[in-house]
């Protein structure tokens, strides 16, 4: 026996059910009792097989107006309405409810994201531009087929490279253009697989250094081309300058700045791997983080004041005789490169991830594989179908 601060016994109820009976009499019965044996410990008993319902009633009435939340629910009340009336939501994405009627749903942290039924966090997916994925697969694809391509027509040029449709418009700048047109696809390598301290460093550098070098290499070829025709002039003072110094000097102008471009980016700005986990959902996207936008864009940049140097000069020597006429070929070469590299900005600034990695693969394939199509497949096709095009008679003749 003991009292409670106020000097009261502990309490002891018997809990009753009343029961009205079809024919109006109604009578108590005992189904249970309440009792505070020990002070703070109340117990209640009830004996729900002598509990008797109205023939209405099958099953234990609810107390509440909306039935419980489900796991992946979160409990919200209505506007209006007592507290047992609610709405159940789904939790939105990224976070979760691991519990019956929940009155908040739970964030995952950043490493996680939330399943379909929002009741358990799993790990985010792990997203890169890898071998084993049907974009990376076909681009590695790409890039190996036109590379062996570019080294077969290397091949080519030097097997004949006494024939005069070699030697017309600086046999020795061709073959460098071949040897950079062949790094240039190999670049694109460098842009699959996981992103490391290494390949993020260096994959930007030398796909800018590589198309420096090529369109360089075009921009020397174009101005021989007009000095070449130039010098035939008698009166001309061009005369001194034909040979390999302007197109050498051209190159290594052209190079050297883009040289000290990308050195200044490592210097300053050095790109690194990184893990985004908030672009995406339920993805930690690895990429590389270039360091430095504006090193990016200026690279870009020179790249493209190039590419329309080029596309300039050589239009406007395009109505050259065509003993020495590489400038048709060259102008659309330009052509090409120039469309694919303006419809590369837009669609580069406009996705992420991988597919973001895809297009500038596609933008280095698609341009060196225009300037190869357009320079040197109409030589070769006369090299190997046309051989009777191949000689000086006939270039005298077009002369």
């Amino acid at each position: 026996m003991y009292f409670d601060a106020n000097g009261d016994p502990p309490a002891r109820y018997d809990i009753f059910n009343f029961a009205l009976f079809p024919d109006g009499s109604s009578n108590y019965f005992q189904v249970g009792g309440f009792e505070n044996k020990a002070l703070g410990r109340p117990e209640l008993t009830i004996n729900v097989g002598d509990i008797l319902w109205n023939e209405k009633f099958n099953q234990v009435p609810h107390s509440v107006c909306t039935e419980g939340c489900h796991l992946g629910y979160q409990k919200v009340s209505q506007k209006g309405q007592p507290v047992c009336c609610f709405d159940c939501l789904i939790c939105s994405k990224g976070e979760i409810a691991n519990q019956t009627d929940a009155v908040s749903c739970m964030k995952c942290t950043e490493d996680f994201w939330s399943n379909d039924k929002r009741d358990k966090c799993i790990p985010k997916s792990i997203e890169y531009l890898s071998y084993e994925d049907p974009i990376g697969a076909s681009l590695f694809f790409c890039s190996s087929t036109l590379s062996v391509l570019t080294v077969l027509i290397f091949c080519i040029f030097i097997k004949f490279k006494d024939t005069p449709i070699v030697k017309a418009n600086n046999r020795e700048l061709s073959y460098f253009l071949l040897v950079s047109l062949t790094l240039c696809f190999l670049c694109s390598l460098l842009f699959i697989g996981r992103p490391m301290k290494l390949n993020c460093m260096f994959r930007q550098v030398v796909f800018g250094l590589t198309f420096s070098i090529c369109v360089s290499c075009i921009l020397a070829k174009t101005v021989t081309v007009v000095i070449a025709f130039s010098a035939t002039r008698p009166d001309s003072r061009l005369k001194n300058w034909v040979g390999s110094r302007v197109s050498t000097s051209t190159v290594i102008f052209g190079s050297l700045v883009q040289v000290t471009i990308c050195f200044s980016w490592l210097y300053t700005s050095v790109p690194f791997p990184e893990f985004n986990k908030t672009s995406t959902d339920g993805k930690i996207i690895i990429e590389c983080n270039e360091g430095s936008v504006f090193a990016f864009w200026t690279m870009l940049g020179y790249l493209g004041f190039l590419a329309i140097s080029s596309f300039v000069v050589a239009f406007l020597a395009r109505n050259l005789p065509g003993s020495f006429n590489e400038a048709k070929y060259i102008t659309f070469s330009m052509l090409v490169f120039v469309s694919v590299w303006l419809s590369f900005i837009p669609a580069y600034l406009s996705i992420r991830g991988m597919y973001m990695v895809a297009v500038e693969i596609f933008a280095i394939l698609a341009s060196s594989a225009g300037m190869l199509g357009c320079i040197f497949l109409p030589k070769c096709y006369i090299i190997i179908l046309r051989p009777e095009l191949n000689t000086r008679g006939y270039m005298v003749r077009e002369k």
